[in-house]
């Protein structure tokens, strides 16, 4: 039997039995964990509160075994709010249903239980931040986050350069199968034309460049979000149901 101890930010929560929860967490130093909490459904709970989802939180588990995550779920013993991301999502629409989508990025991204993600990890801490202080609009932070999910996953989409033989864009086409920009010459049955606006937003959005990126139109916002919604969804296999709630400028 062993004590570990994490910081993760809450990805989701299951009810169990009359009083408990099972909590998924995406941790620093062990990746995706789930963990039952005891007691958090009651309506005193102060421990419930701190295990809601958009919380960055300290939490100590505790395992039957020298690994967190292994033939049993862990129990979750103590948490400690770190930052409450949540207060500044929840109560706005368009905040909630981008982080909904982020959290569930970063779930999807992370399938294999107990194995670290460190980049994911501080991926989403750092989204989550800057969507709770209203930095950027909701919807461009949502994008950036997913670009960058891709990215360190090693799906980098090509916005300039060919995807295929490298040459120096810009290039007019786009394949999503391709891997992002194509040429004449490269171009695959499905590409598609987007207009040089929208693929310039989601290069500063990949890199970013928060000023390009705030000060593109909306309808280029949108085309871009098609773009990156068609990517996300080639490469995950099967699209992300959060992504139909998402509110677009």
């Amino acid at each position: 039997m062993s004590l570990f101890r994490d910081d993760g930010i809450v990805l989701r929560t299951q009810k169990l039995g009359e009083a408990d929860r099972i909590i998924t967490l995406l941790t620093r130093g062990h990746g995706r964990v789930r963990a039952v909490a005891r007691g958090v459904r009651r309506t005193k709970s102060k421990f419930g509160a701190r295990l809601e989802p958009f919380s960055h939180v300290d939490v100590q588990f505790f395992a039957r075994g020298s690994e967190l995550v292994g033939r049993g779920l862990p129990l979750c013993t103590q948490s400690e709010t770190i930052a409450p991301y949540g207060g500044g999502i929840v109560t706005d629409y368009a905040r909630y249903t981008a982080g909904t989508a982020m959290l569930e990025t970063a779930e999807r991204f992370t399938d294999n239980e107990g194995e670290p993600a460190v980049q994911q990890y501080l991926l989403l801490v750092g989204g989550l931040r800057v969507l709770a202080r209203g930095e950027h609009e909701p919807h461009l932070v949502l994008d950036a986050f997913l670009l960058r999910s891709l990215a360190v996953n090693g799906y980098a989409p090509s916005f300039n350069d060919c995807a295929k033989c490298g040459l120096p864009g810009p290039n007019r086409f786009f394949s999503v199968a391709a891997g992002g920009s194509v040429c004449v010459d490269c171009r695959v049955p499905g590409s598609v034309v987007p207009s040089a606006e929208a693929l310039t937003l989601l290069g500063a959005l990949l890199t970013g460049d928060w000023e390009t990126a705030d000060a593109c139109e909306a309808r280029h916002a949108r085309e871009g979000s098609g773009l990156v919604s068609a990517y996300l969804h080639w490469h995950l296999e099967r699209g992300l149901r959060s992504l139909r709630y998402v509110e677009k400028s």
